[in-house]
């Protein structure tokens, strides 16, 4: 009798028909997995099997447009969701009204990065209340709370390379830890085990059955820095368990999270999951694919577009797409790199808002983007091999690899920007959604007037939201200060006059943060007005509550 192992997550609605939604699971045997809703429409898939493990991504049609409707999930005719004795809500599935037009209420999209799975009830929480939990156990306790349309988780959703005490333990059951590579994971189980603690949670558990969500990987999804460098992955293919956990970590990113990012439409075009479930075992069909997307990732594309309305989401891959040789370095190979020129300047005047979901900022401190910037110079050789060699070193050591670090890539985006920005038939606002670096701030970049290809009409914004569980060292708080400072400007200048990299294409400055702790922020977006909120988890009375840090319009056209 086949159980329910993890699930239900309710992935993609479809905002273009209102009518259909993807429901993925995973069950504990071979089975068909169902949905059912209440107001009729349903859905129902065969599982696939993956290293002994099987899943199910449900199409749902039969929605009604403008709804909200309960579901429950069936196993060869046996219901397993909503659990027994269940404390939270029904999960539901809300559909937009079709066509979304101004009037018709906000889009609601709530973002963050990098989590920490939640310690357990009996362990103290060293990095304090998780955000997401408390986003989940707040919305379950109030079940006419204003809910998110979507949920961007934008990287580090499991730490491939940072696993928790009890995650060790189930690792060291399983093999010798004193062997590379010791507590990180090291097989594709080992990562189920990563998202059974991840997104087993109760309160998550119910909160993404019910919320849809977007995700895209960043490094420790596979290993802190994946992609630094061309020598840096020369060293890690040296190594006798990389190509294990290089293939496992795109395996499960493709089964945890890639496949519910797609549509259904795009699902029946993909050829990877017609192929993966039409086999009684797509183990070996998903490792070549896998093995294939490492060895040249060209082949595959994780970056992925959606609609919501009058608002269009982009979610950019700017870890498994990167060009790594230091005479061509990029952050996007060619062909992702026109993908998204096409998508960001396709259809002008025909939306309001503009969203880049990157996980790396693109905006940074500028002191910190003033040195990537001159450590990428000096280890393409612009001050000969030994600066060259010494840049390397240093790139390493301090996790000098954002987009500032591939210097023709900031130029290009920050262009592209610009342009998707310009005319009458601008988006209201143009917004890089970013994690990565522990924090959550504001930034907002200045064209001079004179600058070629002229000034933007749009708003055009990095709102950078991390972290969702983690922490960030003193030390480090202290240099993100820094950073924005006046000697820290005059610092980071200097270090680009020894790079001989040349200025920036435009200066920007921080209008909102530094925030630190646990946090997630929500834009609201109502035809072309767009306002931001940003709240953080604190303990309050014996539990923890969400806290409202900052909210302000980021544009209003009444």
């Amino acid at each position: 009798m086949a159980g329910l192992r993890l699930g239900p997550l309710l992935r993609h609605v479809d905002w273009e028909s209102g009518s259909r939604a993807t429901v993925w699971v995973e069950t504990t045997r071979p089975c068909t997995a169902e949905v059912r809703c209440a107001d009729g429409a349903s859905g129902a898939a065969r599982t696939f099997s993956v290293c002994e493990h099987h899943y199910a991504l449900v199409v749902v049609t039969g929605l009604t447009p403008g709804s909200t409707t309960a579901y429950e999930v069936l196993l060869d005719g046996r219901g397993v969701w909503p659990p027994e004795r269940s404390p939270h809500p029904p999960s539901t599935i809300t559909t937009p009204a079709v066509p979304h037009t101004p009037g018709a209420g906000p889009v609601r999209i709530a973002f963050g990065s990098c989590r920490w799975a939640a310690a357990h009830a009996e362990e103290r929480d060293p990095v304090g209340p998780d955000a997401l939990v408390t986003l989940a156990a707040g919305l379950a306790a109030d079940p006419g709370a204003v809910r998110p349309d979507v949920l961007l988780l934008l990287g580090d959703q499991v730490y491939a390379d940072e696993t928790s005490p009890p995650t060790r333990r189930r690792l060291a059951a399983r093999r010798d830890l004193r062997e590379a590579p010791g507590a990180q994971v090291a097989d594709y189980e080992e990562y189920t085990l990563l998202y059974d603690e991840s997104w087993g949670d109760p309160d998550v558990r119910w909160l993404l059955s019910t919320v849809p969500s977007c995700m895209i990987f960043d490094d420790h999804d596979v290993i802190d820095d994946w992609n630094t460098s061309a020598s840096w992955l020369a060293d890690m293919r040296s190594t006798p368990w990389w190509h294990e956990r290089i293939v496992s970590g795109l395996m499960s990113y493709w089964v945890y999270q890639h496949l519910g990012n797609l549509s259904p439409d795009a699902l029946d075009a993909d050829p990877v999951y017609a192929t993966v479930r039409g086999v009684p075992d797509a183990t070996e069909t998903l490792r070549a694919h896998a093995a294939a997307a490492d060895a040249d990732p060209t082949r595959t594309r994780w970056s992925y577009g959606r609609v919501f309305g009058r608002v269009r989401l982009l979610m950019v891959d700017t870890r498994a797409a990167r060009v790594l040789e230091e005479a061509e370095r990029s952050m996007l190979d060619a062909d992702e790199a026109r993908w998204l020129r096409d998508e960001v300047l396709a259809d002008p005047g025909s939306i309001d808002h503009l969203l880049i979901g990157t996980s790396l900022p693109w905006l940074l401190p500028p002191l910190i983007h003033d040195a990537e910037t001159w450590n990428a110079a000096l280890c393409r050789g612009e001050r000969g091999g030994r600066w060259a060699r010494f840049g390397e070193k240093l790139r390493r050591a301090c996790d000098l690899e954002h987009w500032a670090a591939f210097p023709a890539s900031f130029g290009r985006l920050s262009a592209l920007l610009r342009d998707s920005g310009r005319g009458p038939e601008a988006p209201a606002t143009v917004c890089v959604l970013s994690g990565d670096v522990h924090h959550a701030y504001i930034a907002e970049p200045h064209w001079p007037q004179r600058a070629p290809g002229g000034t933007p009409d749009a708003r055009i914004l990095q709102l950078t939201c991390s972290p969702v569980h983690n922490s960030v060292p003193a030390s480090m708080r202290t240099a993100f200060r820094f950073g924005w400072s006046r000697p820290g400007r005059w610092l980071g200048r200097a270090l680009t006059r020894h790079g001989r990299s040349g200025p920036s294409p435009m200066h920007w400055h921080r209008t909102g943060g530094p925030w630190f702790g646990n946090q997630l922020m929500t834009l609201s977006l109502d035809g072309r007005n767009s306002v931001l909120t940003l709240v953080q988890a604190k303990d309050h009375d014996g539990g923890t509550r969400l806290v409202t840090a900052f909210e302000r319009t980021l544009s209003s056209e009444r």
